[in-house]
């Protein structure tokens, strides 16, 4: 179950960075989560590895790394008005969301093609396309690493926000997630806020006869469409994050920037899209060694081939300044660089 000698990492992370783990776990069932907080506690640190798709590896992770395999889908319960359904943290998250739509249990869809595991999910609190993790959330089962227990978290325990958590932000490695439970709607509507979804053909067609799966479906073209396959190009989908700016700096951006693409928010916030501005700033398609910024997506750092850490985090930091410099915005990378 130990791996105690170097193990090659770049397989497990879509960036496919050059990478190796000194210790790794490979976690597929609760019988082995007592022994697991013993060998974390004879490490300074423990990092959770899922599908390695929003992170940044370094060459040698001195960490244990406990890498997460569990298998298994159910519905676990039912109301008049919701199914809320499980599961194991290592399942494929595209897979789980396809088979919830297989069951009938529709409301994660706008999520369809998201790379990564189940577990990873509320780490990051995935959205996309007008539907975020925590509007669908109902609970999760965790293991405190350090504790030596398993403790159940509901949404108020994990303290959610964009593309955030308390998985992300307090004491990373402590929180081996396990399983994750979703409150999905019997009385479904479909969330259609997104240009990309209002303009598609498919979905205009059949205007307000609309289907769960023709949404799914529209989502997965839009993403393979815009996006490169991590397994033909080492990439972690969106580098960058949104950013939030406030009413004063988006009428600063816009007056010298007419066509900033923005969305308004509450409290008078808005938040840019992140893409239009690296690509205003030029940085679409632009190659830096091993390095680039994806032709298609300007959002997307790929990995063109034996690309370490350093690689992809210099050209990200590179990025920001010159953003920062042009449009007076700070950018905040979405993928966790690993210690």
């Amino acid at each position: 179950m130990l791996q105690t000698a170097k193990y090659d990492l770049t397989s497990f992370n879509t960036l496919t960075l050059r990478s190796h783990a000194l210790a790794l776990v490979t976690y597929r069932s609760p019988g082995q989560l007592p022994l697991f907080s013993e060998m974390a506690s004879q490490h300074d640190s423990v990092f959770v590895l899922g599908g390695g798709s929003n992170v940044v590896l370094p060459e040698t992770l001195t960490s244990l790394v406990v890498k997460v395999e569990s298998r298994g889908i159910r519905l676990c319960d039912q109301t008049p008005t919701e199914w809320v359904v499980e599961a194991q943290a290592g399942e494929c998250w595209h897979d789980f969301v396809a088979h919830c739509l297989d069951q009938g249990w529709a409301g994660l869809e706008n999520l369809a093609l998201i790379p990564g595991t189940v577990g990873a999910a509320p780490v990051q609190n995935i959205g996309a396309y007008g539907v975020e993790l925590d509007q669908r959330f109902h609970s999760l089962s965790a293991w405190d690493l350090r504790a030596g227990r398993q403790v159940e978290m509901r949404p108020e325990d994990c303290d959610f926000s964009y593309r955030n958590s308390l998985f992300k932000q307090s004491e990373p490695g402590r929180w081996l997630i396990l399983a994750v439970r979703f409150r999905l709607p019997k009385r479904w509507t479909p969330v259609l806020g997104y240009p990309d979804l209002q303009r598609h053909p498919a979905l205009q067609a059949v205007a307000a006869d609309i289907t769960p799966r023709q949404i799914f479906d529209a989502v997965c073209e839009v993403r393979r469409a815009k996006l490169p396959d991590p397994a033909v190009l080492g990439n972690a989908g969106s580098f960058f994050k949104n950013p939030v700016v406030d009413r004063a700096d988006f009428e600063a951006i816009s007056k010298v920037h007419p066509q900033v693409v923005a969305y308004p928010l509450a409290g008078g916030q808005y938040k840019l899209a992140a893409g239009w501005l690296i690509d205003q700033a030029g940085w679409k398609g632009r190659r830096v060694g091993p390095v680039g910024v994806h032709d298609r997506q300007a959002l997307v750092l790929v990995n063109y081939g034996g690309a370490s850490a350093a690689d992809i985090m210099q050209l990200a930091q590179a990025i920001k300044d010159d953003i920062a410099l042009r449009f007076g915005v700070a950018l905040e990378q979405e993928p966790v660089l690993v210690a």
